[in-house]
């Protein structure tokens, strides 16, 4: 598996942008918050650093004419455009229903509303391009490698 630069790209993109986000994390909030290391949200993105590394690999091993570029590609752009889009409007709907449930807490028998409801979930537009730049830079610096 280590042999399949494709897979390394996107792998490596994926670990670097979670260290990268963790430590980010933990000197914004001076606390070590390890659900960082593989949750998703903040910054940079781990999905866009993923997507762009595998596709900018895939691009480089097979040209940006084949199969493979072009379903990362399509695989990328999705990605990316959920993460700003869809993702983001649901982390924003969690922070509002948690400070709802919090000035008014309801009595509910159902043991998932009771829980705090994920808040980071999306990404802003800048942590998607941040992480699809260091899913660039890595593959391009991995490509050199093999």
């Amino acid at each position: 598996m280590l042999g399949n630069q494709v897979l390394v790209s996107a792998v490596v993109g994926w670990t670097v942008a979670q260290v990268l986000k963790t430590l980010i994390d933990f000197a914004l909030n001076k606390s070590f918050n390890a659900e960082r290391l593989v949750g998703s949200g903040g910054m940079p993105s781990s999905h866009s650093a993923t997507v762009c590394g595998l596709t900018t690999a895939a691009a480089l091993k097979y040209g940006a004419g084949s199969f493979e570029f072009a379903i990362s590609f399509i695989l990328a752009m999705v990605v990316m455009y959920d993460a700003v889009g869809v993702r983001q409007e649901t982390g924003k709907q969690a922070r509002l229903l948690n400070s709802i449930l919090l000035e008014n807490p309801l009595k509910l028998s159902s043991e998932v509303l009771q829980q705090k409801l994920k808040e980071y979930v999306g990404h802003t537009p800048i942590q998607v391009v941040a992480g699809a730049i260091l899913g660039i830079v890595l593959a391009l610096v991995i490509n050199n490698c093999y």
